[in-house]
């Protein structure tokens, strides 16, 4: 195996790190807030349909056909090309990432709801006795223990998105997994150049899990029979 060769090509997809990153930030961003408005919509009968239509299209659909849909698709409407819209959704970037957005809020927006089913129904009637607003009991008291609960769900999520990014690629866009697939086409060295692509993947994902191992050990001290300082 050639060292150089492949000392060369780590090289080369890092440059496509940057806007692996951007993607995968923006679509988890994103992606959690229209989570939080698909749970909050599920407070009413016809949100709740609404949202269940949405978790299940979304979930129910391989992410690919999403990217597709929505970069081929969209531009077979009138409608969309004369819209103030056209501008964002002819370029690849803003398609590949409101694919990954929609797609990552249907996944989440289930983790949530489960966070949100096992906060204690006892804290809440506690924050109202307190005299809290439903405003200041979601963002004080359910919000933080939905989340909590949630963390270990959603950092398989958070994984799963960052690999998911590789999937925008195949609307030209020259992210990590975009650049090894020019690369291949250009040398023909296939297995090198998907090896370099993956450890670099698989960096990422050892870092992630980290990082959410420690962000759960913070808050859950008790779990791990720890006090916090």
């Amino acid at each position: 195996m050639d060292v150089t060769f492949l000392a060369g090509m780590f090289q080369s997809l890092l440059k496509g790190l940057p806007l692996t990153l951007n993607l995968w930030l923006l679509s988890l961003a994103g992606g959690g807030c229209l989570a939080l408005l698909l749970n909050l919509m599920r407070q009413s009968r016809v949100g709740n349909a609404v949202a269940g239509a949405y978790v299940f299209v979304f979930r129910g659909t391989p992410l690919l056909i999403q990217i597709f849909m929505i970069y081929y698709g969209l531009a077979g409407f009138g409608v969309i090309r004369h819209s103030i819209l056209w501008p964002f959704l002819r370029e690849p970037y803003w398609c590949g990432l409101l694919a990954l957005v929609l797609n990552d809020a249907a996944y989440t927006s289930e983790i949530l709801r489960g966070g949100l089913r096992a906060v204690p129904r006892g804290t809440v009637e506690a924050g109202r006795v307190s005299g809290m607003g439903r405003i200041a009991i979601l963002r004080r008291i359910t919000l933080p223990l939905a989340i909590r609960q949630a963390l270990p769900a959603y950092s398989n999520e958070i994984i799963s998105m960052l690999k998911a990014t590789a999937l925008v690629s195949t609307i030209t866009l020259m992210d990590i997994t975009g650049i090894a697939r020019a690369a291949i086409s250009e040398t023909w060295r296939a297995v090198e150049i998907l090896l370099c692509a993956a450890v670099i993947y698989l960096a990422l994902s050892i870092i992630v899990t980290r990082l959410c191992g420690w962000l759960e050990r913070r808050l859950s001290p008790w779990h791990f029979g720890r006090t916090t300082p």
